[in-house]
C-alpha cells in the first residue's frame, strides 16, 4: 500500500473527519426521534466510562506504535515492525481481557455509586464488548499511521459511523416496546458494531496490504518476553500520552467548578453563571474548535513523519515538515479566527440564537489562533520520543489555567471575562511552553515571514469579507443577515484563495499534491 505525503495524508484524514461529523450529526438526529432524551441521557451516562476503559486498555500504544513502525519503516527493519505489532497485541489484548473480567464482575458492584440511575446498567454491560475490538483497532490504526497511509483510517471512520447509523435505528426500533433502558442500550450496541465494522476494515486492509503474512517464525515466539526495549520504547510514549489523556480529563472536570464558584464570590447569580457557563462551553468552545479537523489530521500524519526523518537524522528535513505542518494549519485556522471575529454577533444569533455570546467569542477568538500551533510542535515532540516532554507542558498549562480562573474570574469588575482571558492565558502559555522546547531540542524557528504573509491575507479577506456583507444588508439590496452572512463568508473564502496565491504562499505544486482542490482552482495552473 502506497506511502503518503504529509499533506496529502492530513487531507484524506481532514475530509473523513468532515464526513464523519455529518454522520454524527445525522445519528444524533435518529437517536433524538427513536430514543427521546431519557434515552439519550441513560446512554451518555456510560459515555465517560468507555472512554477511561479505552485509555486504560490502550495506554497510549497506537501513538507510540505509530512512531515506532515508521522508524523501523525507514530503516527497513521489517523484523522488528513484526515485534512491535506482537508486542502490543500481547500488552493490549491482555489489558483488554483483565478490563472485561473487571467490568462484567464489579458492575454490579460499582455501579450503584456512579449511576444516577440504575437503568443505565444494562447500557454499561452493552459497552463492555468495545474494549477488546477497540484494543485490536488501536494497534492496526498505530500501525497504518506509521506507515503513512492513512486511507484505511479514512474509510474505517466513515464506514464506523454508517453501520452505527443502521443499527442504532434498527436495534433502537426492536428494542424501544421492552423498555427505554433496553432501548438505550442498543444504541450503545450500535456503537460497538460501528467499531466492530471499523475493525474489519482495519484487518481487511491489512492482510491486502502485506504481500506475505506479517507473522513470526515460530521460534521468535519465544522472544516476546525478551522484547524489553520494545516494550519500553512503547511505553515511553504511550505511558505519558495516557498521562496527558489523564490530565486533561482531571482539568475537565475540575474546570466548571473552579469557574462557577469563582462566579459566584463575584457576585453573579447562581442563574446567570449557569447562563453564562453554557453560552462559552455549549456555543462559543464548539464553534471555535470547529476548525480542528486540520488540526486533528496534521497531528496523526506528523507523528510518523518526524519518526522517520528522526530515524534517519535528518535534522533539516524534521524542521521542514514542521514549518510545513504549521503553514497549512494557519491556512486554515488564520481565517477561520478572522471569520469568528468578524462576523461573532451574526454567527451566535444565526446559529444559537444567542447574540449575548457574541462578546465571549470576539474576546476569545484572538487567543485561539495560537492553537493552530499546538498540534503540529506537539507532535513533532512526540515524534521525536519526548511524548513527556509534551505531556509535561500541557498538564502545566492546563492547571496554570485553572489557578488563573480564581482570581481573574472572582473579580466583579471582570465575572466571565476573566474566565475568558484564563483561557486565553493558557492557549498561549501552551503554545510557548512547546515551541521552546523544540528551540531547545532541535533549535526551531517558526517561519515569520509565511506566518505574516498568512495573516495578511487572512486581514484583508476579513475587511473585503465584512465591507461585502454590510453592502448586502444594506437597504439596497437587504439580502437578510442569513443569506448576506453566508454570501460574504464565502466571498471572503474565495478572496483570501486568491490573496494567498499572489503572496506565493501556496503554489501549483503544493496544490498539486493534495486531491481534488488543484482541479476546483484551474487558475493557479
Amino acid at each position: 500500500m502506497k506511502k503518503q505525503s504529509l499533506v496529502k495524508g492530513a487531507f484524506v484524514l481532514t475530509v473523513a473527519a468532515f464526513l464523519a461529523k455529518i454522520l454524527i450529526f445525522g445519528n444524533s438526529i435518529v437517536l433524538s426521534r427513536v430514543l427521546g432524551p431519557e434515552g439519550i441521557g441513560l446512554k451518555k451516562m456510560v459515555m465517560p466510562f468507555m472512554s477511561l476503559m479505552m485509555t486504560l486498555t490502550t495506554i497510549g500504544l497506537p501513538v507510540a506504535i505509530s512512531r515506532l513502525v515508521a522508524e523501523a519503516d525507514a530503516q527497513r527493519d521489517r523484523q522488528k515492525i513484526k515485534k512491535i505489532l506482537l508486542i502490543a497485541l500481547s500488552i493490549t489484548v491482555s489489558l483488554s481481557i483483565l478490563m472485561v473480567f473487571l467490568s462484567t464482575i464489579g458492575a454490579k458492584i460499582f455501579l450503584p455509586y456512579f449511576l444516577t440511575d440504575q437503568r443505565a446498567y444494562y447500557s454499561f454491560m452493552a459497552m463492555i464488548p468495545v474494549i477488546p475490538i477497540g484494543a485490536v483497532s488501536g494497534v492496526l490504526k498505530g500501525y497504518f499511521r506509521g506507515k503513512q497511509t492513512m486511507n484505511p483510517l479514512a474509510i474505517a471512520q466513515v464506514l464506523e459511523q454508517i453501520v452505527r447509523i443502521w443499527f442504532t435505528y434498527v436495534l433502537v426500533q426492536r428494542l424501544l416496546p421492552l423498555g427505554i433502558e433496553f432501548a438505550a442500550a442498543g444504541a450503545v450496541l450500535s456503537g460497538v458494531l460501528g467499531e466492530a465494522a471499523s475493525l474489519l476494515v482495519f484487518i481487511i486492509m491489512f492482510r491486502i496490504s502485506q504481500q506475505r503474512k506479517l507473522r513470526l517464525p515460530r521460534p521468535a515466539w519465544s522472544q516476546v518476553t525478551r522484547g524489553k526495549t520494545i516494550v519500553m520504547e512503547l511505553l515511553q510514549t504511550g505511558l505519558p500520552t495516557t498521562g496527558n489523556g489523564f490530565g486533561m480529563s482531571i482539568s475537565r472536570a475540575l474546570q466548571p467548578i473552579v469557574i462557577t464558584k469563582s462566579l459566584a464570590l463575584a457576585g453573579i447569580g447562581s442563574a446567570l453563571i449557569a447562563k453564562q457557563y453554557g453560552m462559552l462551553a455549549g456555543f462559543v468552545m464548539p464553534l471555535l474548535f470547529l476548525p480542528g479537523f486540520i488540526n486533528q489530521s496534521l497531528g496523526i500524519t506528523l507523528v510518523p513523519a518526524i519518526s522517520e526523518a528522526n530515524a534517519h537524522g535528518n535534522l533539516l528535513l524534521i524542521k521542514r515538515r514542521l514549518n510545513q505542518a504549521i503553514g497549512v494549519a494557519l491556512i486554515i485556522g488564520a481565517p477561520s479566527t478572522v471569520v469568528l471575529y468578524l462576523f461573532s454577533l451574526e454567527l451566535m444569533t444565526v446559529i444559537y440564537h444567542a447574540p449575548a455570546a457574541a462578546p465571549m467569542l470576539k474576546l476569545l477568538a484572538p487567543f485561539f489562533v495560537l492553537n493552530y500551533l499546538q498540534s503540529p510542535l506537539q507532535s513533532v515532540l512526540v515524534g521525536m520520543g519526548r511524548a513527556k516532554t509534551a505531556m509535561i507542558n500541557n498538564v502545566l498549562a492546563r492547571f496554570i489555567t485553572i489557578m488563573l480562573i480564581y482570581p481573574l474570574a472572582s473579580n466583579p469588575k471582570l465575572g466571565i471575562k476573566g474566565v475568558i482571558i484564563a483561557m486565553g492565558m493558557g492557549v498561549i502559555l501552551e503554545t510557548l511552553l512547546h515551541h521552546s522546547s523544540l528551540v531547545k531540542l532541535i533549535g526551531f524557528f517558526l517561519n515569520g515571514q509565511t506566518i505574516a504573509k498568512i495573516l495578511a491575507a487572512a486581514m484583508a479577506m476579513g475587511y473585503i469579507g465584512r465591507t461585502f456583507f454590510v453592502l448586502l444588508c444594506s437597504p439596497r439590496v437587504h439580502l437578510g443577515v442569513p443569506i448576506s452572512l453566508v454570501v460574504g463568508i464565502i466571498v471572503s473564502i474565495f478572496v483570501y484563495i486568491f490573496l494567498l496565491n499572489m503572496l506565493k504562499v501556496i503554489r501549483k505544486n503544493d496544490l498539486a499534491r493534495i486531491p481534488l482542490l488543484g482541479k476546483l482552482f484551474p487558475f493557479w495552473h
